[in-house]
């Protein structure tokens, strides 16, 4: 694959909040060396010209995917999941800790993934999890040292037996082990009774489920965090995929009176899908936390523009489609979407919240939050060369034959969406071409 080695276009930069002309020159690394205004090609005969009507985007960022390479490669693979990110103009994954088998929890068990994704070969840039489960405190600090981003831990059941869900007495042995050392930990933040599902109620309609997992569940979860947070300052907390706006509130006090070390996220779902319009048994709908009610919704989408909330991610959780199949209290929960983030948000919040914050949400804040600010997330001098030629008044129908990742249960079937990534480049090089649906696999390992 020939890389490019200057682009010429209307761009996002960073703290821009709507696109500049400008010229790129990419060295023979795949790194931008200059940001230029304008047209300054020169002569160069080597120029990717980015046609009027399209936008030039710095690579996008998820940080939140399970792709669940090796074990269950049937309900996902590195194939096909990075293949569906690139499709969508993100250039770096973060694999989560589960639902692979093994799961990402020993050093060894990071080796098995990693040797699984460099054997199938990947198209976006892959970073990878760890978790935290009970009496695998002793492993943390080896797990930082070969490369995982941070670890994520469930406060509740995790729906895999693999990867059991810790308690507050686990925690505290984790961040003893991990203290000083600027570590990140992530919470599925539900905790509560666990025979919360026993509700009574049709297990068809999606009312009975979503009263099985109510916001004080989140609510709980949220103490326990924030007492860890204060108690360890020199460790970094996240709360993953928030769907509740009643935890908002105490969010925003908790920064008030000096708690720095808390980010949060939500994902596309919370902020496009409302409860009142969920079918019975529709249940490619089934998350946990789970879609909340149309208030609830706005006042998440709120969060987000504000800052409340610090960015937003797929929580691509995907199975084989049997297990999706039946009542919304025995399906898998999890939603796949991946690849179709920018164009959600662009056609729900897009007016609102313009190119440039989605950029900051989608992109430049991930980056950061896994220590790659500068090298991913911006187009900016010394970053690597990922971008993305995205066609903001272009429209789509969401179609089964338009998915990319394996198995094609999506809540977001039939959705007109605008907004399509046209091209995306990684280091310089196309990784995805929407006019001939071709890949590459050139991704490397984080």
């Amino acid at each position: 694959m020939t890389r490019v080695r200057t682009v010429v276009g209307r761009a996002i930069l960073p703290g821009e909040g709507e696109p500049q002309p400008v010229t790129l020159h990419i060295d023979e690394a795949g790194k931008i060396t200059s940001v230029l205004p304008g047209n300054q090609a020169g002569s160069s005969s080597d120029v990717l010209w980015i046609p009027d009507d399209c936008v030039l985007l710095p690579g996008l960022v998820d940080c939140h995917v399970h792709l669940n390479e090796p074990g269950r490669t049937s309900w996902e693979g590195f194939q096909t999941g990075t293949l569906a990110a690139v499709s969508g103009g993100v250039t770096t994954l973060i694999d989560m800790p589960l639902n692979s088998i093994p799961p990402t929890t020993t050093v060894e068990n990071l080796r098995i993934k990693r040797e699984a994704a460099k054997r199938v070969g990947v198209s976006s840039d892959l970073g990878f999890w760890g978790g935290i489960i009970p009496g695998n405190e002793g492993d943390l600090v080896p797990l930082l040292k070969e490369g995982v981003k941070g670890f994520k831990c469930f406060l509740i059941e995790s729906g895999v037996d693999e990867f059991p869900h810790v308690e507050e007495e686990h925690l505290e042995r984790a961040c003893d082990a991990l203290e000083g050392t600027d570590a990140l930990i992530l919470f599925h933040a539900e905790l509560g009774p666990h025979d919360h599902e026993l509700v009574p109620g049709n297990d068809s309609q999606y009312s009975t489920f979503l009263e099985s997992r109510p916001a004080s569940l989140e609510l709980s979860a949220l103490e326990l965090i924030l007492r860890l947070a204060r108690r360890y300052p020199s460790l970094r907390f996240h709360i993953v995929h928030l769907s509740t706006a009643e935890a908002l509130p105490i969010i925003r006090e908790a920064r008030r009176t000096g708690v720095t070390n808390l980010t949060v996220e939500t994902c596309f779902h919370y902020l496009i899908l409302r409860a009142e319009d969920i079918p019975a048994n529709a249940t490619q709908f089934k998350c946990c936390p789970p879609i909340r009610e149309e208030a609830n919704r706005l006042a998440i989408c709120d969060a987000v523009l504000d800052g409340t909330i610090d960015f937003v991610v797929s929580d691509h959780s995907p199975c084989v489609a049997e297990l999706k199949r039946g009542d919304f209290m025995s399906a898998w929960g999890g939603i796949s979407g991946l690849g179709l983030g920018l164009s959600l948000l662009w056609t729900d919040m897009g007016e609102r919240a313009g190119l440039g914050r989605l950029v900051e949400l989608l992109s430049t804040s991930q980056a950061r939050q896994v220590k790659l600010e500068g090298v991913k997330g911006a187009l900016q001098e010394g970053a690597d060369a990922d971008f993305v030629v995205f066609a903001p008044e272009a429209t789509f129908e969401v179609t089964l034959t338009g998915l990319r990742f394996k198995n094609k249960v999506s809540p977001y079937i039939g959705r007109s969406l605008r907004g399509v990534i046209r091209q995306t480049y990684l280091r310089g090089e196309r990784a995805w071409d929407a006019a001939t649906g071709t890949c590459a696999t050139d991704g490397r390992l984080l």
